[in-house]
C-alpha cells in the first residue's frame, strides 16, 4: 500500500487549475441508480438516527433520556460499549449483493466509517474497526468482493471529517469520551466556539495532526479497495480542508489512471468546484437539472439513514418517480438502506427495492444508458429545489412526464396513471415514426396536433408506477 509520501504520479496535480479537467466516467453517466448502506454500531441501539452518538451525549435530547433510561449512565455505559453487541453474525455479502442486483443497482456505496469513527474495514491505522473488534471481519472488503463478482461497481463512503467535534456532548459532563484510553475512538471530540451550521470557518478548526490523518485514512480506503465511487458528507467544505481535498483528489484520480478504471467523487455544498467531482444533493433534488452530471443521496426511510426500529418508508411508487425525474436532469440516484446490527437487511426494505428491480426490469431501456433531452420534461407538479426536500414535494400527476434519450430515441415517461388520451404538449405538431409503451405487446395509437402529440393508451391498466413510452423518428 502506498504511503501519502509516495504520492502517485499521474495526469493530474494538486491545483483546481488541474482537478477541472476531470471527466466524469461513462458508467457512471451510464448507471443511474446505486444503493447506499449505513450500517454500522449506531444500528444496536437502534434508536432515533445514524446520529445516536453524538446525540446521546446531549442533554435534553430524545437519545439521551433513552440511553440514561435503558442502559445507565455514561460513565458506566458510553457508546463504546455497543461495540460487543455489534456482531454482523448473520451478515452474508453475496446476498446482498443478489438483491442490490435484483433491485437494478448498478453502483454499491457502503459507509467505510460514518461521523462516529467506527472503521467498517480493515486499517493499519486504527484499532477501532469491525476487522480488530465486534464482527471482527472486514464488512467492507467481504461485500466489494461480493458486488464484483456480480459485476456492480463498488464504492466507499467516508464522514471522519465530522468526527472532529461529533462526540463534543461528552466533554460537558462526567461520561467515557473524557476517559484517555477511549481517546483514540472518540477523538478530540472538541467543544465547537461557534456551532454556525452553515460557516465554512467553524473555530477551533481542524489541527494538521487530524488533517492528515483524515487524508491518510481516505487514502488508505483508496489503496486497500479500489473504489470507484468515493463519497464524501458536508463539512469537508471547511476552509482548513481545502488543500487537503485536492491533494486527495489528485491521490485517487492518478491511482485511478494507474488503474485504469474510471472513478468520482461525490461531494456537497461547494466543497469543490464543479467541473472537478461530482455534486451530491442530500434528500433533495434539482428543479431544472444541470449540464453537469450529478446525484442525489436519499434514504429509503424518511427519518434515519441508519436502522432503528421505527421506521417510516418511502413507497416504490414515489422512490421510481423521483428516480425517473432525477436522470431526466442529468442525475442519478443513490438510495440508501439500513441493515441491523446481524447483518440483515430489513424485510420491508428489500422488499421496495425488489419491486423497484421489477420496474426497472421493464423499463429500464427509458434508464440505464440515457442522456439527458434538450427539456427534462412537462406538467404541474412544482419540484421543491435543494436538500431535505424529499418529503416536501406534493404528489406527481399523470400529466407529469420526463424525458430521456437514447441516441435518436426519446422516452416519454408518465409518472402516474395518464388519462388517456395523454397529451405531451412538449412534441406538438411533432410526427413520430412509431411510440411504444414499455411493457406492452399491443399497439399504441396517436396522432399529431397543434397541442401535442396525443397518445391513447390501453382500455386495461399495464403496469404501474409510471409508464415509459418509446418514440422513435422524430425529426429532431
Amino acid at each position: 500500500m502506498a504511503s501519502m509520501s509516495s504520492t502517485p504520479q499521474g495526469p493530474f496535480q494538486a491545483t483546481w487549475e488541474s482537478l477541472k479537467k476531470y471527466q466524469t466516467p461513462e458508467w457512471y453517466l451510464d448507471a443511474k441508480f446505486g444503493i447506499f448502506i449505513h450500517w454500522g454500531v449506531y444500528s444496536v441501539p437502534a434508536f432515533g438516527n445514524e446520529w445516536y452518538p453524538r446525540q446521546m451525549y446531549l442533554k435534553d435530547t430524545p437519545e439521551y433520556r433513552h440511553h440514561t433510561e435503558t442502559f445507565g449512565q455514561h460513565t458506566e455505559f458510553g457508546y463504546k460499549d455497543f461495540i460487543p453487541q455489534f456482531r454482523a453474525e448473520n451478515y452474508h455479502p453475496e446476498e446482498w449483493s443478489s438483491l442490490f442486483q435484483e433491485a437494478g443497482a448498478r453502483y454499491i456505496v457502503p459507509v467505510a466509517e460514518h461521523h462516529d469513527g467506527f472503521a467498517m474495514y480493515e486499517s493499519a491505522l486504527t484499532d477501532w474497526s469491525a476487522a480488530k473488534m465486534g464482527p471482527k471481519r472486514d464488512l467492507i472488503g467481504e461485500l466489494a468482493q461480493a458486488v464484483r463478482e456480480k459485476g456492480i461497481i463498488f464504492g466507499v463512503s467516508s464522514h471522519r471529517a465530522e468526527h472532529w467535534w461529533f462526540m463534543n456532548g461528552g466533554r460537558q459532563f462526567p461520561s467515557d469520551v473524557q476517559e484517555v484510553g477511549n481517546q483514540a475512538f472518540y477523538g478530540p471530540a472538541t467543544t465547537i466556539e461557534t456551532q454556525q451550521w452553515e460557516s465554512k470557518d467553524w473555530q477551533p478548526r481542524p489541527d494538521a495532526a487530524y488533517l492528515e490523518d483524515w487524508l491518510a485514512r481516505s487514502c488508505e480506503l483508496v489503496d486497500r479497495y479500489q473504489p470507484q465511487v468515493f463519497w464524501f458528507d458536508w463539512w469537508i467544505e471547511q476552509t482548513v480542508f481545502k488543500p487537503y481535498l485536492q491533494r486527495f483528489a489528485t491521490y485517487y484520480y492518478n491511482r485511478a489512471a494507474e488503474w485504469q478504471k474510471g472513478v468520482a467523487i461525490n461531494y456537497k455544498n461547494d466543497a469543490f468546484p464543479v467541473e472537478a467531482a461530482v455534486f451530491d444533493i442530500e434528500r433533495g433534488q434539482m428543479k431544472n437539472g444541470s449540464p453537469y452530471f450529478w446525484q442525489t443521496d436519499t434514504s429509503i426511510s424518511k427519518n434515519s439513514w441508519g436502522y432503528v426500529t421505527a421506521q417510516e418508508y418511502k413507497t416504490p411508487t414515489s422512490l421510481l418517480q423521483d428516480l425517473i425525474d432525477i436522470v431526466s436532469k442529468n442525475g442519478a440516484l443513490l438510495l440508501n438502506v439500513g441493515p441491523r446490527p446481524d447483518g440483515t437487511i430489513p424485510e420491508p426494505e428489500q422488499e421496495i427495492l425488489r419491486e423497484m428491480g421489477r420496474w426497472l426490469k421493464v423499463n429500464g431501456e427509458a434508464i440505464y444508458g440515457t442522456r439527458p433531452w434538450k427539456i427534462c420534461g412537462e406538467g404541474p407538479t412544482e419540484i421543491p429545489e435543494g436538500s431535505f426536500t424529499d418529503t416536501k414535494r406534493p404528489d406527481y400527476t399523470g400529466q407529469d412526464i420526463r424525458f430521456t434519450r437514447r441516441g435518436n430515441t426519446l422516452y416519454a415517461i408518465a409518472l402516474n396513471s395518464p388519462d388517456s388520451p395523454l397529451v405531451i404538449h412538449s412534441l406538438a405538431n411533432q410526427s413520430p415514426e412509431q411510440v411504444t409503451l414499455l411493457g406492452y405487446d399491443g399497439a399504441l395509437r396517436w396522432h399529431s396536433s397543434a397541442d401535442g402529440l396525443v397518445v391513447e393508451f390501453p382500455d386495461q391498466p399495464v403496469g404501474k408506477h409510471a409508464y415509459a413510452m418509446r418514440i422513435e423518428g422524430l425529426a429532431d
